[in-house]
């Protein structure tokens, strides 16, 4: 565990640690983790995407570029109001605890982040934007909101959802305080590091991460997963980061918790006080086709 004490309030946390099908063992899990976090004073915890039933064992192209390398199973469904959650929100009493899940509404399976406390569910974000062949095997999610929490207002985003800045943007703008982005983020599978630090898709990561916090003014948590599953091995870097880009507490490559306490309203109208990117943005000089253009073809792919 890793801890900045640089403001006085609650603290916030985020969880990078490996997680499998075994939901009871996940479960078993969790509930140590947020002992954890409770004795740590933690008022806010992200725990990684996934972490009830494991993520995809496979995710990107094969070695002949192609999407031909199937998972050996399936995440198990579960539902918002079903037994996983509920035994996570008792075990939550006055902490809010953002848990990522594979979601059914009894049609389609859903990456899904739900926000918990002692009082149950109160809110949940389908993941919207699928990377390497995702989309196989999960629907996507239409839209981003934030919830009131006893931590404050709070938005979600999974994984490659941050590599787009109109999400998060779209929850600062809806008021977020703190967004939490939870991932299963690998490696990369091509020209690949030996070490998880040295990775390109590490440092991707984490630039996201510096990225989305400054240009929105928000804290940001940034949970993972750790260790390997299947054919994938995760970057680590679980992370706090502050209204200002700057990395306040971090797992860095290995597992645990990041924590760092802080008073968030006080860190945001210190990172707002004399640049406050959301007050000074110019909506009417953006084009409307940023937002209705057709989606970007790459080269070889969908031309004549």
């Amino acid at each position: 565990m890793t801890t900045t004490d640089t403001h006085r309030g609650s603290a916030v946390a985020a969880v990078c640690a490996g997680f499998g099908r075994d939901v009871d063992e996940n479960l078993a899990q969790i509930g140590a983790l947020i002992d954890d976090a409770r004795q740590a004073g933690v008022g806010l915890l992200a725990l990684p995407e996934a972490c009830l039933g494991g993520y995809l064992s496979v995710l990107g192209a094969g070695r002949d570029g192609n999407h031909d390398e199937a998972p050996e199973d399936l995440p198990p469904v579960m539902d918002i109001d079903g037994p996983e959650l509920a035994r996570v929100a008792a075990m939550a009493g006055d902490m809010t605890v953002v848990v990522g899940l594979c979601e059914s509404d009894g049609g389609s399976r859903y990456n899904t982040a739900a926000v918990v406390t002692g009082d149950g569910v109160l809110g949940a974000h389908r993941k919207v934007h699928q990377p390497l062949g995702e989309n196989l095997y999960y629907a996507a999610g239409d839209g981003f909101g934030c919830v009131d929490t006893p931590a404050g207002r709070i938005g979600t985003l999974i994984c490659y959802d941050k590599a787009f800045p109109e999400g998060a943007r779209a929850l600062a703008v809806d008021g977020a305080e703190i967004i939490a982005c939870i991932s299963a983020w690998p490696a990369s599978r091509t020209a690949t590091s030996a070490s998880i630090e040295d990775d390109r898709w590490t440092k991707r990561f984490n630039l996201f991460d510096a990225a989305r916090a400054l240009e929105n003014q928000v804290v940001w948590l940034a949970s993972n997963q750790y260790g390997t599953f299947g054919k994938l091995r995760f970057v680590a870097n679980a992370k706090v980061v502050g209204p200002g880009g700057d990395v306040l507490a971090t797992t860095g490559v290995e597992a645990g918790m990041a924590v760092a306490e802080l008073d968030v309203p006080s860190a945001l109208a210190t990172a707002r006080r004399a640049m406050f990117h959301l007050r000074d943005r110019r909506p009417e000089a953006y084009p409307s086709a940023l937002a209705t253009a057709e989606p970007f073809s790459p080269v070889g792919e969908g031309h004549a």
